[in-house]
């Protein structure tokens, strides 16, 4: 391989804070992946995931926005989605009882995905939901 190519492709799209957008993000990510067989998980955890931006955090405000990166390399999808922050609380997995109304988005996105990971800066939050593209060792299949 040349020195400076790579097996990792990235993809971003930056999208205004309104519901219709959540579409628009699925859309995107059902394009991308067109090939995978991964591309129907990838799109219910990105809807998941923008939802939750625009819902729960500055994203979703007038001016707001949420932001949608892709990087696909031969091992593992990897989706992440950073928000406005403004929430003043912390994205995390919460069990639920059966008779909750909220907070069962990332328990969902955590039982699909192979791995979730949450980095906040500067009270921005970044959510990234990871498909590895083969079994590995202790990875619960998709």
């Amino acid at each position: 391989m040349h020195e400076y190519m790579s097996r990792v492709r990235v993809w971003g799209l930056s999208c205004p804070g309104s519901p219709e957008e959540v579409s628009r993000a699925r859309r995107w990510t059902r394009d991308v992946l067109r090939d995978s067989p991964l591309a129907e998980d990838a799109e219910l955890l990105v809807s998941e995931l923008s939802s939750n931006a625009i819902l729960h955090t500055a994203s979703g405000r007038d001016s707001g926005s949420f932001h949608l990166s892709l990087a696909v390399t031969p091992q593992v999808i990897a989706l992440s989605v950073t928000d406005d922050g403004g929430a003043g609380t912390y994205p995390k997995v919460e069990d639920q009882n059966e008779e909750a109304e909220h907070g069962r988005g990332l328990g969902m996105v955590n039982a699909i995905a192979h791995r979730v990971v949450v980095h906040s800066s500067q009270g921005a939050h970044t959510v990234t939901a990871e498909l590895f593209t083969s079994n590995r060792p202790g990875a619960h299949p998709c």
